[in-house]
């Protein structure tokens, strides 16, 4: 079998998502023995013009869940975006990978040459399934992601590369 649009998409998604949801854990476990609030965790932010760690991880779920959509022909999800606790936004997280989960490698057949149109405000981007996800949607989620994981390391959170890549799972040997 040869490697698909599937592949390069659905299981990256929910891979670092899942790494995401591991690191969040591990902040809750942080917070629990050093003392810190961990709702304070959600307003930080790397810097003062960057949104803080409740939006990053908005616009994680909203990257994979909007990706995951249109490359599958589907509407995606639409999410308030009125997250304002640890336990709404470990949800948020939790529904967008149950959603990117019912996403089947059938409904990504031709997704390469699919045109994906993405409305932003004041314009339209245009693109083939195959550019949209390498050159914006992928690009896009792992900024988030890594944005999140930055923001907790400055919260103290003992985070290393390896949570980041694997959520803290040993890759096999």
């Amino acid at each position: 079998m040869s490697f698909s649009i599937y592949d390069a998409s659905i299981p990256v998604y929910l891979q670092m998502m899942r790494n995401l949801a591991a690191l969040l854990a591990k902040a809750e476990g942080h917070a629990g023995t050093s003392g810190a609030d961990v709702s304070t965790f959600l307003e930080a932010r790397l810097a003062p013009d960057m949104h803080p760690l409740i939006r990053q991880i908005q616009m994680v779920s909203d990257s994979a869940k909007g990706g995951a959509a249109r490359l599958a022909g589907v509407t995606p999800p639409s999410y308030a975006d009125t997250e304002t606790t640890w336990a709404e936004i470990k949800e948020r997280l939790a529904k967008t990978i149950a959603f990117v989960e019912t996403i089947e490698r059938s409904q990504l057949d031709g997704a390469e040459t699919r045109t994906i149109e993405l409305p932003l405000p004041g314009r339209t981007m245009t693109f083939t399934g195959a550019d949209f996800l390498m050159r914006f949607s992928l690009p896009n989620f792992y900024f988030h992601v890594v944005t999140a994981y930055g923001i907790l390391r400055t919260q103290g959170v003992p985070l290393g590369k390896m949570d980041y890549l694997t959520g803290g799972t040993p890759i096999p040997a």
